[in-house]
């Protein structure tokens, strides 16, 4: 009679548009899918619960909010491309006997799966056409994703008896650390792999893959551990969008840093100096240029420019927090019985600068400003151009406030943030609200008081924002800016922290209006973020090829032939003298090669001239933008520039 029951028993759940759905006691994702309908069975990938994505064969919870998850589904391509990962491990395990292998996630672009291969065998972006034709049969032979869950001990000895050392570890730790007693596999075709999941119903959902590189890994990113091969690939619903994402793999490429930077005078990297980046004059210009974007944003916020030494005692570190918090990514040095640190971050030094005097609530907020060279000890292999470097500039600020002054500093904070990213040309900005982190100090009421200023900051402005739970500085909450790039990448820049922690750590207080000591609120906060990050950024974004007001070279001079040389310097220190940042080439070389090696400079403006120019104190003028501008006056053409980069 009870099974009878059972069998009887019904379950609702509701959809995305709120109607309820009735369905047998025990029904699935799947079955879900059928009873709203065939097109919409055939089409489901997966299915959302509540926030919980899950497999299509995942039993229904009585009462729960469900959604059936397909191709059109933000959450749909990072589900196959977790598949793909699943189905190069199958292939790579085929070709390759004796691999071992260890994790595969999706990723923004795509997917990679780590392996170690076997002592005599070397992959190479030559091997990829191989793996990937395997991966197209596992995929045509459309072979489900089958779930078991087994107990730990069990599934250590299927990857022990498999040789599969990194799974063992894994499971070893999920028990040790998590205590987990069962374990999920995942098993397509013959390859059966240790995953949480989801996944979608079978390997044929995976449309169009393309295999991209190969590159070096160390196990759990330790670089004491095992060595490892890392191949990066890609899968999506269409051929069509695996053409236009590859396109845009060949567009980023194209805009490269690090190609263009030595290539346009920029910057360059020296195995001296990992990490380091050298400034070349061109570089040097663009730097300023920037900066003085940001002075002007600090002189019309009342900021007061300060400089702090680079090396300070390593018991600063101690007494600011960063020695329990960051000293694995510092630099130290020892003089004698005294050891001194690299810095890593300029807060502390701003705290020594503010405590160096008494301040009056009369004089808060106070903003000091730091344009502070600081040291990080990042691991060589994920150094990328000016991206990820291990010194770096930031343009840093740190504002000294009362309560009552947050939302108000707040507010200028983010709009000098949009006043500078608009004059950079990036329009896509979005908001992060980060909240704290695992790894923190100060009390839950106090980082409850620090999250819901920054809210209400940001609220009080009607900015959208998304929250990005345990993300925060170890100090405070922050504020993070995120800009989109011509290729829709997505990069943080500016960030603003509120700190009630280093303020108590450094005695900081001033005289308030009762002529008693107060506590005052520390603000963090960069507008750009590291200067050597965002020049890399600009140099991607614009493809080398900037803006007139922020090209390091404004304009080329190009005298016809050697007899014009004399009238191109003259031409180029009129210029020169009229505000122009101009440029000559006056090699040996004929005008077509001039023009072909200044395209490959990519000057806003060729100034072509030769006899006539020389007779009539003008230049032929070629613009990138607007094509052959004709014949004019030096004086002209300087109205013309400084018109355009805002200074006429």
């Amino acid at each position: 009679m009870a099974a009878v029951e059972a069998a009887t028993e019904k379950i609702v759940v509701t959809l995305p548009d709120g109607k309820p759905l009735e369905l047998p006691g025990g029904a699935t994702g799947a079955e879900a899918a059928a009873a709203i309908g065939p097109g919409l069975a055939k089409a489901a990938l997966a299915i959302k619960v509540g926030e919980d994505l899950l497999d299509l064969s995942a039993p229904l919870p009585d009462g729960g909010e469900i959604a059936i998850v397909t191709d059109r589904d933000p959450e749909a391509l990072e589900l196959i491309r977790h598949d793909a990962a699943h189905v190069m491990a199958e292939a790579v395990l085929e070709l390759y006997p004796g691999t071992k292998v260890t994790i595969g996630p999706p990723i923004d672009s795509g997917f990679y799966y780590d392996f170690e291969f076997p002592a005599d065998t070397k992959i190479t972006e030559d091997d990829l056409g191989k793996i990937e034709e395997a991966m197209r049969r596992h995929i045509g032979a459309d072979e489900s994703f089958g779930r078991r869950e087994v107990s730990a001990a069990e599934a250590i000895e299927i990857f022990r008896g498999q040789d599969q050392d990194f799974k063992v570890e894994l499971i070893e730790d999920l028990v040790r650390d998590e205590g987990v007693e069962t374990v999920s596999l995942y098993r397509n075709g013959p390859f059966e792999d240790l995953c949480r999941g989801p996944h979608a119903p079978s390997t044929g959902r995976i449309k169009a893959i393309k295999l991209n590189s190969v590159a070096g890994a160390y196990w759990r990113g330790d670089e004491k551990r095992e060595s490892l091969t890392r191949i990066y690939g890609t899968a999506f619903f269409s051929t069509k969008d695996l053409e236009a994402h590859l396109e845009l793999i060949e567009e980023a490429k194209a805009r490269d840093h690090r190609r263009l930077g030595p290539q346009l005078g920029i910057f360059m990297l020296r195995d001296e100096a990992p990490g380091m980046p050298f400034w070349l004059p061109n570089g040097t210009t663009l730097l300023r240029l920037v900066e003085t974007e940001v002075r002007d944003q600090l002189r019309k916020r009342g900021y007061q420019e300060i400089a702090t030494p680079q090396v300070l005692d390593e018991g600063l570190w101690h007494r600011s927090g960063h020695w329990d918090n960051y000293k694995d990514d510092m630099y130290f040095m020892d003089d004698g019985d005294r050891r001194y640190a690299l810095r890593p971050m300029n807060c502390p030094g701003a705290c020594l600068v503010y405590a160096a005097d008494r301040h009056s609530y009369r004089e808060l907020p106070l903003r000091l400003a730091e344009f502070g060279r600081v040291s990080r000890n990042e691991r060589e292999g994920v150094l990328h151009g000016l991206l990820r470097v291990r010194a770096f500039t930031q343009d840093d600020a740190h504002v000294y406030c009362t309560e009552d002054q947050i939302i108000d500093e707040v507010t200028s904070i983010c709009e000098a943030i949009d006043e500078l990213y608009a004059r950079f040309g990036f329009e896509d900005v979005h908001v992060e609200l980060s909240t704290r982190p695992e790894k923190s100090m100060g009390s839950e009421e106090q980082w409850a008081k620090a999250e819901a200023a920054l809210a209400a900051a940001l609220e009080s402005q009607g900015r959208e924002y998304e929250l990005n739970p345990g993300d925060g500085a170890f100090y405070g909450p922050k504020i993070d800016f995120h800009i989109t790039d011509a290729l829709g990448r997505s990069w943080q820049c500016g960030t603003c922290q509120l700190d009630f922690q280093m303020p108590e750590r450094f005695d900081l207080y001033y005289t308030g209006a009762d002529d008693s000591a107060h506590r005052p609120v520390m603000i963090h906060r960069a507008l750009l973020g590291s200067m050597e990050r965002f020049a890399g950024i600009l140099i991607e974004h614009y493809a080398g090829r900037f803006p007139v007001w922020l090209a390091p070279v404004q304009a080329i001079v190009l005298p016809i032939s050697d007899r014009h040389n004399a009238y191109g310097a003259k031409a180029m220190e009129e210029l020169r003298e009229a505000g122009v940042r101009v440029a000559v080439d006056d090699r040996s070389e004929s005008i077509g090669k001039k023009i072909r090696d200044s395209s490959i400079g990519r000057y806003p403006y060729m100034l072509v001239v030769g006899d006539r120019e020389e007779e009539t104190g003008s230049v032929a003028v070629r613009s990138h933008a607007d094509g052959d501008l004709g014949e004019m006056p030096i004086a002209e053409f300087a109205v013309r520039v400084r018109s355009e980069t805002g200074t006429s």
